[in-house]
């Protein structure tokens, strides 16, 4: 038996490794074109900083793994960083999903409304509070050394969780809302867009979610649960992170035709045409 579960155990990390690997070169070559060389609009910026915290993302998990390889144990300080970057990339997602779907159900008032550098402060809102956010949480819960707090975990790992979910269901019910618009109220051109917004919420829920339960649950699940179920959380939201590129990819490329990776990333991130389609004229760098 548990030679059974140590072999599964083995397959997962380095399933896991193999995962973040692939994850890194694919968001590098996103973050590469579209950080030089193709033009920013407000999704489009959005799309840049949410690639740059999966980056962090996988990249703070295959360091830790191969700390976890060398020592042969991990630090519960693993936890709470990698936890960090992924909350980072749930508040991008849901801004960019949210503001995706006003842009397409209510384009004249979106238009007149929308402050000029939103995606812009947005993004660094969320670099800036979301880490010590989490920090402070993980500090009170005992992830960065073995003092625990517990009234104090109980109210601040509370409205963590409560903020992460709403988070995570503002995403998802964006990307419903704009897929049930697209297809049965709009008669405007499908954007491409959609397919990125879409695609970034139902990856959340099937992928993103379990790595959140892990964490609504972390300082309530006795350690061998934890120790079952956070490798394949980690598995998925490694995933998560890494599988972005490809819907990008996905978005943009055009059945029957060869083109250069900077081409399709072009076409599917550039919104300045989808945007005068959809009837919002936004200059390429308003932001």
């Amino acid at each position: 038996m548990f030679g059974i579960w140590g072999t599964f155990s083995s397959v997962v990390f380095y399933l896991t490794l193999a995962v973040g690997l692939g994850g890194l070169l694919g968001n590098t070559l996103v973050l590469w074109h579209l950080g030089f060389h193709i033009k920013k609009g407000p999704f489009a910026t959005y799309v840049l900083h949410l690639t740059a915290a999966d980056l962090l993302f996988l990249g703070c998990q295959l360091a830790f793994s191969a700390v976890q390889v060398a020592l042969g144990s991990e630090h519960s300080l693993y936890f709470a960083v990698t936890f960090m970057a992924f909350s980072v990339g749930l508040w991008l997602l849901a801004a960019f999903s949210a503001e995706r779907c006003l842009s397409d159900l209510f384009p004249t008032c979106y238009q007149g409304c929308r402050p000029r550098h939103t995606s812009g402060v947005v993004c660094g809102l969320s670099w800036a509070l979301v880490p010590p956010a989490v920090l402070l949480t993980a500090n009170t819960c005992g992830l960065l050394h073995k003092s625990t707090r517990p009234l104090a975990c109980l109210r601040y790992h509370a409205a963590s969780v409560a903020g992460l979910l709403a988070l995570a269901c503002t995403a998802f019910i964006a990307g419903l809302l704009l897929f049930v618009w697209v297809a049965c109220c709009s008669q405007r051109q499908r954007p491409r867009f959609y397919g990125a917004v879409l695609g970034s919420g139902l990856l959340l829920l099937v992928c993103g979610l379990p790595y959140l339960l892990c964490w609504a649950l972390h300082p309530y699940l006795p350690s061998f649960l934890l120790s079952t179920f956070f490798p394949l959380a980690t598995l998925l939201a490694c995933i998560h992170c890494s599988a972005r590129p490809l819907i990008y990819f996905m978005v943009g490329r055009q059945p029957g035709r060869r083109e250069p990776l900077r081409a399709v990333l072009r076409r599917s991130l550039e919104e300045g045409a989808q945007l005068r389609a959809g009837g919002v004229s936004l200059p390429m760098g308003r932001v």
